[in-house]
């Protein structure tokens, strides 16, 4: 298990492999955010977008997604998060697309109020396969602390 004490202030992680298919940007929108851009060829090819373009929020949902594996795999002693801060989405997002998450760690403290929690800052980014960022946030994150003996 990855616990509070195991984090290091500057740590760049990079994972995930997402594919992105029409068929999920088509679902994702009907269903969360149906605008013409992310619904039909032919108005998104009429929009700055130039052609269908996935949600803002599903391309923050696919980003999830790969850094919910990513703490799968770390064990990472997760206990949520209480929101994000400065969330852009920079570039659109298309069927085709191949995305990947860098993740930094920016900043570390125990938790004032409540022992066993440290809280966390995180700039997380993610890239399309040409390297190019598509979405940009700081996650504010909540994290166990070593167990006494542990």
């Amino acid at each position: 298990m990855r616990y509070f004490e195991d984090l290091v202030v500057g740590t760049v992680a990079r994972f995930g492999d997402y594919a992105v298919t029409r068929e999920e940007v088509l679902d994702f929108a009907r269903r969360f955010d149906p605008q013409p851009f992310h619904l039909d060829d032919d108005a998104a090819a009429a929009t700055h977008f130039g052609r269908l373009a996935a949600s803002g929020w599903h391309t923050a949902a696919m980003t999830m997604a790969m850094l919910v594996a990513q703490m799968s795999e770390t064990a990472e002693a997760s206990l949520g998060s209480p929101g994000l801060d400065e969330l852009k989405w920079l570039r659109p997002v298309h069927p085709g697309d191949r995305l990947r998450v860098e993740t930094e760690l920016l900043e570390k403290r125990p938790s004032a109020s409540r022992p066993g929690l440290g809280l966390t800052k995180s700039r997380t980014t993610t890239f399309n396969q040409d390297g190019v960022a598509v979405l940009t946030f700081v996650a504010n994150g909540m994290i166990r602390t070593r167990p006494a003996g542990g």
